[in-house]
């Protein structure tokens, strides 16, 4: 007769600190007993994401259980000698989100549910591959698209977090996604932030290389007062032109 214990079974909802995955935590809440929720912290997230988690914590009457990697952002991007993640070299998502969610986990089969909703089926989640982790996307299942993300965050109360004022996603405040416009809104809204983001560019002198968050120019040259101008006259332009069609 085997003596071995059958393993733990969890539900999990991952947050990110968006609209979408705030949104699924509501939705999940009372379909799923024992539903927990869980944010993995890069410790480089915006004061913004702070404090629209904790007012999630708030209303789902649930811990939000943070989590951490071992080593800081900082700490790693040394031991890469400055090698900025990129959309193609993504190791930030993999070592500050993904490592410690899967150490988390452990031997315990997970059921995670994550929150891409129905009308963005183009979207890849960048999740665990461990096949004790199987993930689910109830709003791709339930057909929720993003009309039905604002609704339920109209109605919960809690709205869309404040840096959707002046940026369309959540995540680091140096995330490599970022359009320039966001880049701009930034500097305006979190210079400090601004700041410590420039400061992880670098530039070799002796090749020439340059480790910048964007390829075709550096935070410094974004900085300046009459580039700031263009991005937000060329933003505005797309932005008419979008309306028009």
């Amino acid at each position: 007769m085997s003596n071995s214990v059958a393993p733990t079974v969890r539900h999990i909802v991952s947050l990110s600190g968006g609209k979408d995955s705030t949104a699924l935590a509501i939705y999940m809440r009372d379909r799923i007993p024992d539903v927990e929720y869980v944010f993995c912290d890069t410790g480089e997230e915006l004061p913004e994401t702070y404090e629209y988690l904790d007012k999630l914590e708030v209303f789902l009457g649930s811990e939000i259980k943070r989590l951490r990697a071992k080593q800081s952002f900082e700490d790693m991007l040394q031991t890469r000698r400055g090698f900025l993640p990129s959309a193609q070299v993504r190791w930030c998502t993999e070592y500050l989100k993904i490592k410690p969610f899967e150490e988390e986990i452990g031997d315990s089969i997970c059921h995670n549910y994550i929150g891409i909703r129905a009308d963005e089926l183009h979207r890849k989640g960048y999740i665990s591959t461990k096949p004790n982790i199987i993930p689910h996307y109830p709003f791709i299942e339930d057909g929720l698209k993003k009309e039905d993300v604002l609704r339920i965050l109209e109605e919960s109360g809690l709205g869309l977090p404040e840096y959707y004022q002046w940026r369309s996603r959540s995540g680091c405040y140096f995330c490599f996604f970022q359009q320039r416009i966001e880049w701009v809104g930034l500097l305006k809204n979190h210079e400090d932030l601004f700041d410590r983001a420039q400061e992880f560019e670098k530039e070799d002198p002796q090749t020439g290389e340059r480790y910048t968050w964007s390829q075709r120019e550096s935070l410094s040259e974004l900085r300046s007062p009459d580039r700031q101008h263009a991005i937000v006259e060329e933003h505005q332009r797309r932005a008419k032109s979008q309306q028009a069609r």
